[in-house]
């Protein structure tokens, strides 16, 4: 059974002064309505206090709904959402943001990300989220899947440098990763990993369960804890109670460096859903 409790989750400091917490919940794929609500709830009861949406996952204001519903204050839950590859351009981006903060209710968004580099506007869609940033409605701004030309790319024209690249990270495309993750860490951007649990398609890996059983941990705990030992920020996503709280407790041990060593030998460049390598 999984350990039961409130789990205090430790922060990393954004290049903006902002204390980001070092697991959040994603909700990708979570149905909108009461699965997605339940799933919020019981992440924020068992110690979250950062949730991960989108505008096209669907459920943004059913993230609104289930942080309102337990009450915890609004200013103690870091909360982040993306803007789709429809919704690229100045104009567009900063509907699409007001679009957003309505269906989630809120008057300001923790962390808002353009969730995919879409060629020949991205760059006029970062002048939208940094006119955001101004304002305050946003408290950082960040990009996902991100590779290394868009990095710079965008480095090279920017006011604000993005607080966060969220990409695909797991031992199985790690290595593969390391030169955006290198590019991030030179420019201060914290990386968050999504996906860390590859959406299941290697908890049964025997070289992740040998490591689960000399531990005494599952192998989604240690694909987490791969994750936070690699100082990145994971995203788990799960609709179970007990997932969500076993996914949680991750803070009571970390992985020797042999282990990671083996781990990381399991690159095999994999992605789970959208590859942005050949992103032009």
């Amino acid at each position: 059974m999984p350990a039961s409790g409130f789990v205090a989750v430790p922060t990393v400091r954004l290049n903006n002064g902002v204390d980001l917490p070092r697991i959040g919940l994603g909700v990708y794929q979570s149905p909108a309505g009461s699965a997605a609500r339940e799933a919020v709830e019981a992440a924020l009861e068992a110690g979250y206090r950062h949730i991960d949406t989108a505008m096209i996952y669907g459920n943004e204001g059913d993230v609104g709904a289930a942080i309102r519903a337990t009450g915890v204050p609004r200013q103690e839950i870091f909360v982040t959402t993306k803007l789709w590859n429809d919704d690229h351009g100045y104009d567009q981006a900063l509907a699409a943001f007001k679009a957003s903060l309505e269906r989630m209710q809120f008057d300001y968004i923790d962390l808002y990300m353009i969730h995919w580099p879409v060629q020949h506007l991205r760059l006029d869609t970062w002048r939208a989220l940094e006119h955001i940033a101004h304002t305050g409605r946003a408290r950082a701004i960040g990009v996902s899947n991100y590779m290394v030309r868009h990095l710079d790319e965008l480095l090279g024209q920017c006011e604000i440098t993005p607080a966060v690249n969220q990409i695909e990270l797991s031992p199985f495309n790690y290595r593969s990763r390391i030169d955006v993750i290198d590019r991030c860490r030179a420019a201060n951007i914290v990386v968050e990993a999504y996906s860390p649990l590859t959406k299941g398609l290697k908890l049964d890996h025997p070289v992740v369960r040998k490591i689960a059983a000399a531990i005494d941990k599952t192998p989604a705990q240690v694909l987490i804890r791969y994750a936070l030992d690699q100082d990145t920020v994971a995203l788990p996503k799960s609709v179970h109670r007990e997932r969500i709280i076993e996914n949680l407790h991750v803070f009571d041990f970390t992985l020797t460096e042999e282990q990671i060593r083996t781990l990381d030998q399991l690159d095999e460049r994999l992605a789970t859903g959208w590859d942005p390598t050949d992103a032009p």
